[in-house]
């Protein structure tokens, strides 16, 4: 394979920024000739963002379509005075669950934080006790059938 010259290299940097000024003249909505078409030609105003006006009234006439309609608050006597009736009613004892008014136990978020600790805890002493296990067989080297039947006598006499 060889090198590529220096011309070769000019002639493919001219053609990618052809392509890339067409891509660019194509996506701003111009065709690839440099005259802009008719259809796509747009003032300078339709490109601009329109402002909306919230809280500010604008003195210019061509500014006013774009501010918002005042809106009026709503009215809110009905709905105070309903509440205010209802807190007027007197709750029945009956009505109320007393075990929600309980206040919670002081440490119940300790023991909340600390359940996932003490499962994987339990977890690693249910192993660490199997192992200990494990190595008592090994020592004695007796038969496991004979340890169970042994520890099955041992429990039947107990009782």
């Amino acid at each position: 394979m060889s090198a590529p010259t220096p011309g070769t290299l000019e002639e493919q940097a001219s053609k990618r920024r052809e392509r890339l000024l067409a891509l660019k003249r194509k996506r701003e909505g111009k065709s690839d000739s440099t005259e802009p078409s008719s259809k796509h030609q747009e003032t300078e105003d339709d490109l601009l963002p329109k402002p909306i006006f919230r809280s500010y009234k604008p003195l210019d006439e061509k500014l006013k379509d774009n501010a918002l309609l005042e809106i009026k608050p709503d009215d809110v006597i009905e709905q105070v005075k309903e509440q205010l009736e209802s807190a007027k009613s007197q709750i029945v004892m009956d009505q109320l669950d007393v075990t929600s008014l309980a206040p919670r136990k002081p440490d119940w978020d300790l023991k909340r934080d600390t359940t996932k600790k003490l499962e994987k805890l339990e977890r690693q002493t249910q192993k660490a006790i199997a192992e200990l296990i494990r190595e008592r067989l090994k020592e004695r080297k007796e038969d496991l059938a004979m340890m169970v039947n042994a520890g099955a006598t041992n429990f039947e006499r107990e009782q």
